[in-house]
């Protein structure tokens, strides 16, 4: 039975060692996604633009949420900003965590008929998932820009935020790649954990709408984290809870740790179940 390296330094060698094949395959990925429509990468544009739209119309006109009072610093952010930048964050783990328990099994063929490096369709997934996140966030950019006629200066801060969650996001898809492979079940309860977790995280509603003492509750939520830091660098032009995006950046690698042992604990009896 062959032992595979399992700390995180051979992770991150492996993705510089085959980092040209990383490159064609997260191409390959976006590609195929919208291959055969007209519009072709305009949909990562139009989509959450239109989802933002109608998100808008009902939580900002039909159930009035609104971000702190008017004239206040987040009552003069565009309501539809907010919820893009929220959304983009969302949809990276949505889309990320809803092919996670598929992804070793969907590809039996590097699985059982090539030498492969497994561990880099975690890296692809988090990778395509992340080009259209930042699109998404790139429209919500562009947005702010004409309503608001500048951007903050801690907009170069964003990177420094996303970095930890995509971190994150890699370590579960690895722990999902590799239990969906033994637990077929596990895509049914990813669909309903990302359903839950689009209410669970404070992408409608501010996170001071809830009762002070469940807000450091909701902050444990990752994205949750995530989303309030974005918003906060890109829209709000705060600094903020340096000591916090510390522990959040070192959960985030103890995270990713934990994937890539398990993943490469469990890999050697993929070929037999796949």
């Amino acid at each position: 039975m062959t032992r595979h390296p399992a700390a995180l330094s051979e992770l991150l060698a492996s993705v510089l060692r085959h980092r040209e094949l990383l490159y064609r395959l997260v191409r390959r990925d976006i590609g195929q996604r919208y291959a055969g429509s007209m519009l072709g990468l305009a949909w990562a544009v139009i989509t959450p633009l239109l989802t933002a739209l109608v998100f808008t119309f009902v939580f900002g006109t039909v159930f009035r949420s609104r971000w702190g009072a008017p004239g206040s610093e987040a009552g003069d952010a565009s309501f539809t900003v907010i919820l893009l930048i929220g959304l983009a964050v969302h949809g990276m783990f949505a889309e990320a965590i809803s092919r996670a328990p598929q992804l070793v099994v969907s590809n039996p063929s590097y699985v059982k008929k090539v030498v492969f490096p497994l561990e880099l369709l975690s890296v692809v997934a988090v990778c395509a998932v992340a080009v259209n996140g930042c699109i998404g966030l790139l429209v919500a950019l562009v947005l702010n820009l004409a309503l608001a006629q500048a951007l903050p200066a801690t907009l170069l801060l964003l990177p420094l935020v996303l970095l930890p969650f995509l971190v994150l996001l890699t370590g579960v898809v690895l722990i999902l790649a590799a239990t969906g492979v033994y637990l077929r079940d596990l895509a049914q309860v990813t669909g309903f954990a990302v359903t839950l977790s689009l209410f669970l995280t404070p992408i409608f509603y501010p996170i001071t709408a809830l009762p002070p003492e469940l807000q450091p509750v909701m902050l444990l939520n990752p994205m949750a984290f995530t989303v309030e830091q974005a918003r906060a660098v890109a829209v709000f032009g705060q600094l903020r809870d340096w000591q916090d995006r510390g522990l959040h950046s070192t959960g985030a690698l103890a995270v990713l740790a934990g994937g890539f042992w398990w993943f490469q604990r469990v890999r050697n009896g993929f070929a037999d179940v796949v």
